[in-house]
């Protein structure tokens, strides 16, 4: 059976990187195509919808963009327009290169699906306890993609009930009705058909030791569905290292200039080292074969002269016996194995030998 390694999809986070510019924002779908991801992802959000007057900012969102401005603030000033939305998306496809955005309220949402038609959503970490949005989110219909960021697998699974009560278009939701939707056969085929699960370890830069690559095959383990990674660690090995574990979808943020300010530029990558990951995901899917280990044909000619054959170690002739001190093992491999080494001590030679002359079949008795 062939295990021909599936194209890993490679989606470039924009994220809210464009700093609230349009002009930044085009910037970005540029990078991300000429990098050659198949898709650019930003954010869409309604920030009174999104967090509270009172919420606070992440450690690291105050570390970047200081501890004086609210979390609201913040948002207000990272928010696109629905305007912005229909340039960047024009942009995309001229581009040639799928817009994706992460939806943060059910309206948002709504406005991605039937305002712009995507075809398809991506619901973050901080969404997979959020079963209103869960639920609408499969309600859509779409496929959905969803980071699994601060939670463990029990959370994990709930969410998924919660995406596979949406899809069955049940009524009356709740903790128990999800866990029966996710049961069901109906439940895990519309998983197994709509949703590819992504680690993701929600810190902004992730350091080494909290990135946990081999929580993707507990996730391949618990749920059998398609596993990916969503990575925020420093610099684009460990996103190889994933494709190379398995992940048949890479989520990496980029921006324009790492010094610029805002939460996520210090957590992304640059348009250079964008282009280097994808090349180095393409050449390792390439890489990763079909899973059989069989003699390749590029190999044919270095195993006829790096192997090696049975040959006559001194004069034999014709009604000899071959022996230990007669039949010797040299290169190249063209003729009998040596491992009928054994099989043929003790037969009788067919014909003369020369010193070096190669043993073969037709020149042997019965082995």
């Amino acid at each position: 059976m062939s295990h021909l390694a599936q194209r890993v999809q490679i989606i470039a986070e924009a994220g809210v990187n464009h700093n609230g510019s349009l002009e930044r924002a085009l910037e970005l779908v540029d990078v991300a195509a000429e990098a050659g991801a198949d898709t650019v992802k930003f954010q869409t959000f309604n920030p009174s919808a999104l967090a509270s007057q009172s919420a606070p900012k992440a450690d690291y969102q105050k570390e970047m963009t200081g501890g004086a401005q609210s979390q609201l603030a913040m948002l207000e000033a990272l928010a696109l327009s629905d305007d912005m939305h229909e340039e960047i998306i024009g942009h995309c496809g001229l581009k040639g290169i799928e817009f994706l955005s992460t939806p943060f309220d059910v309206g948002s949402m709504n406005l991605l699906i039937n305002r712009f038609g995507l075809s398809r959503l991506k619901l973050g970490s901080g969404e997979l306890t959020n079963a209103p949005l869960l639920v609408a989110g499969a309600r859509t219909g779409r496929d959905l993609i969803l980071s699994t960021g601060m939670g463990n697998l029990a959370e994990v699974e709930a969410a998924l009930g919660a995406v596979a009560f949406g899809y069955l278009g049940l009524s009356d939701p709740s903790s128990v009705a999800f866990g029966r939707a996710f049961r069901s056969e109906a439940g895990q085929d519309m998983l197994r058909a709509k949703v590819t699960v992504l680690q993701c370890t929600s810190a902004y830069p992730t350091p080494d030791e909290e990135v946990h690559l081999r929580a993707m095959d507990a996730l391949r383990d618990a749920f059998g569905l398609a596993i990916g990674f969503s990575d925020h660690s420093l610099g684009g090995e460990l996103a190889l290292a994933a494709v190379a574990r398995g992940a048949v979808m890479i989520e990496k943020h980029f921006t324009t200039d790492r010094s610029l300010p805002g939460p996520d530029h210090k957590a992304s990558l640059e348009p250079d080292d964008l282009a280097a990951m994808v090349r180095g995901i393409r050449r390792i899917e390439v890489a990763l074969g079909d899973g059989q280990k069989i003699q390749r044909g590029v190999e044919r000619n270095t195993a006829e002269v790096a192997r090696k054959s049975l040959v006559a170690a001194e004069p034999i002739a014709c009604g000899d016996v071959f022996t230990e001190k007669n039949l010797g093992v040299k290169r190249p491999g063209t003729g009998l194995s040596p491992m009928q080494y054994w099989a043929v001590l003790g037969q009788t030679a067919q014909q003369d030998f020369e010193p070096d002359d190669l043993i073969v079949h037709d020149t042997m008795g019965e082995l």
